[in-house]
């Protein structure tokens, strides 16, 4: 006899509910019936598998040994059958979302799911923009939610096709609860610039953006480059550093965000997709949940909540023109 993926699903019944008669009853056969398999798996492999006891059956040395392969195989194949299975049902049953660090993206999943629940749904996350477009692009990604760095437009690829969420999202500034302008509402650009400003180097053009704000301002603070978020909420909370982050985000434990007066850091945000796998009734499903999911999250955050106040604006005006309020 040859072992096949029926037989290790056999050997972990039994180690699972610790009995044949359990494992039998899992499994939807007769005990006798799943006796003989486990006999036979045996004689197969050259040894006892598990003992029987008064109390069960317990895996021996050699069948805790092969649970331990035996276990990834089955895992490997139910997503193996899970995977093909979304293939053949085609792109309407499969939905493949990518975007970049965003704490919209929880929320912008969990309504899509809700809506879709029996669409296979995935996320995949990178700091680049460029990069996501590029899967797009590649077919390897239906849709994207990306930003784009104010002054270095991105290269919209072939095939596909864009919309603006947010025009213009002010960035936003974290730093020390500690430091000297954090009683401030509003910072500006000169009470930080003695300090170190730390940026994310895997993100497209933050350097470079933030490198030309400074120059129109006539400034030249220090910039440091950190990918590891972990040590730049350390540094920024210590007083060793200064951040953009988005005016979303949540403050660190002590830290505090400021927006900057005059709003000179800005980012767009875009949702990319390709027409010939996104389009219709679906784009328009995907459009509402994220601009509901960005709404929701800004309206939430008391930084941003006293940003529109200062600036007399309705929650609802944040987003583009193109892409108005969902009903």
């Amino acid at each position: 006899m040859e072992l096949d993926v029926r037989h290790l699903r056999v050997l972990c019944a039994i180690a699972d509910t610790g009995s044949v008669r359990k494992a039998a009853r899992r499994l939807g056969l007769a005990q006798p019936s799943l006796t003989t398999q486990l006999h036979r798996i045996e004689r197969t492999i050259g040894g006892r598998l598990f003992t029987r006891e008064r109390t069960g059956s317990r895996p021996t040395a050699l069948g805790h040994w092969v649970l331990s392969r035996a276990r990834p195989v089955i895992t490997e194949m139910d997503a193996l059958v899970a995977a093909a299975r979304a293939e053949a049902a085609g792109p309407g049953r499969r939905l493949r979302i990518g975007s970049v660090g965003s704490r919209a993206v929880a929320a912008w999943l969990r309504r899509v799911h809700d809506r879709l629940p029996e669409t296979d749904t995935t996320i995949h996350i990178d700091i680049s923009a460029i990069a996501l477009l590029h899967l797009v692009a590649a077919e390897q990604l239906d849709t994207a939610f990306v930003h784009e760095s104010e002054g270095f437009p991105l290269h919209v690829p072939a095939g596909t096709e864009q919309r603006v969420l947010v025009a213009r999202e002010p960035q936003f500034v974290a730093l020390a609860a500690t430091h000297p302008a954090a009683g401030r509402p509003v910072v500006s650009l000169a009470d930080l610039a003695r300090d170190t400003w730390m940026v994310d180097p895997t993100a497209d053009h933050e350097y470079a953006a933030l490198r030309r704000v400074f120059a129109e301002a006539g400034l030249d603070p220090r910039v440091i480059q950190v990918r590891d978020n972990a040590t730049a909420a350390e540094l920024v909370a210590s007083g060793e550093a200064v951040r953009p982050c988005q005016p979303t985000s949540p403050p660190g434990p002590g830290t505090v965000l400021r927006p900057v007066h005059g709003d000179p850091l800005a980012v767009r945000l875009l949702l990319t997709w390709r027409p010939d796998t996104v389009g219709g009734p679906a784009l328009d499903g995907l459009w509402a949940d994220l601009c509901h999911a960005y709404l929701d999250l800004a309206g939430a955050n008391p930084a941003y909540r006293a940003w529109l106040r200062r600036h007399n604006r309705p929650l609802h005006t944040l987003l583009a023109p193109a892409g108005p309020p969902p009903p």
